[in-house]
């Protein structure tokens, strides 16, 4: 972890977290991919971490926009590593056994063309309404 030594590291530390905080936000209204990836203790284990790069470096190589945060228990531990992906204007749609190859596959056709791919995780609740 970097040292604040100064108020300029410190501002410096906090615009560099508002930008990212903005950008989660931002994503929702740009009409973003978004890529939640489960970080809890199983899907670490699991792989979840390694998934999360190849992701990001992907998207980032074919020219994809998504943003792409960690968040803890999906309540999947038995499918880890598990992620959830939004496309603009649709329901999320959570995938379980996530490897490297599953993920590149994730990419190129759900992300990319909208085609489902093996490993989703059928929603057991009902979305609350606003």
């Amino acid at each position: 972890m970097t040292k604040i030594k100064s108020l300029a590291d410190l501002r410096a530390m906090k615009q560099s977290v508002q930008e990212k905080l903005d950008t989660r936000v931002k994503g929702t209204e740009e009409g973003l991919v978004q890529v939640k990836v489960a970080m809890a203790t199983c899907g670490i284990a699991a792989g979840a971490k390694q998934v999360m790069d190849y992701m990001m470096e992907e998207t980032e190589k074919r020219g994809i926009n998504a943003v792409f945060t960690q968040t803890g228990c999906m309540g999947y531990c038995h499918a880890e590593p598990t992620i959830e992906v939004t496309r603009p204007g649709e329901d999320p749609v959570v995938f379980g056994y996530v490897d490297i190859k599953k993920a590149d596959q994730i990419i190129e056709k759900y992300i990319k063309d909208g085609e489902l791919v093996d490993g989703v995780i059928p929603v057991n609740y009902e979305k609350i309404k606003d």
